[in-house]
């Protein structure tokens, strides 16, 4: 994800300080990596250098000054351009549980229990998500999609290895 381009994005409802674009952040994006406030800090310093964003007010009070940001018209160019952009899709073909599954039969050890706990922790984190999905609000069960997706071809993926365990040991054996 880019943070930079989701903070300028943010902004093209208005200007905001750095506390409220974390906040609105965290509130659409960050329920389970929440940005830390020096992450807000130096992007929309890097934005201000480049000039996607401009100080809109400066407030000073009990505390630090506060800076207000306004997206300028290049950072909405750039926000624009960015989403043109399709996302490449994840080939996965460096995958570190093929890896792992390779490795156990190379050294004996047992590829099926590493793929029947692979499957167990799956399952454990696809019954998590269905109660997050459950529970959520709509943006919130779309992205619990979107994981479960990706988790259900990934145990598609374990069962059709566990099927052909015997046929991938005798072709990475020496």
């Amino acid at each position: 994800m880019s943070i930079g381009h989701t903070l300028l994005g943010l902004l093209e409802s208005g200007p905001r300080h750095g506390y409220d674009l974390k906040r609105a952040f965290d509130d659409q994006f960050g329920q389970d990596r929440p940005l830390h406030y020096g992450q807000v800090y130096s992007t929309m310093s890097r934005l201000l250098k480049n000039g996607l964003v401009a100080v809109d007010g400066v407030e000073s009070g009990g505390g630090p000054e506060r800076k207000r940001y306004a997206i300028t018209d290049a950072g909405v160019t750039d926000v624009a351009q960015w989403l043109a952009q399709p996302e490449s899709p994840q080939s996965y073909l460096q995958s570190t549980l093929y890896t792992k599954v390779v490795i156990a039969l190379l050294t004996g050890r047992s590829a099926q229990s590493l793929l029947d706990t692979q499957r167990a922790e799956h399952l454990r984190m696809m019954r998590g998500l269905t109660a997050r999905k459950r529970d959520g609000d709509f943006a919130d069960q779309l992205i619990c999609d979107h994981a479960l997706f990706h988790l259900e071809a990934d145990l598609r993926w374990l069962e059709l290895v566990a099927a052909r365990l015997d046929r991938l040991a005798t072709e990475v054996r020496p």
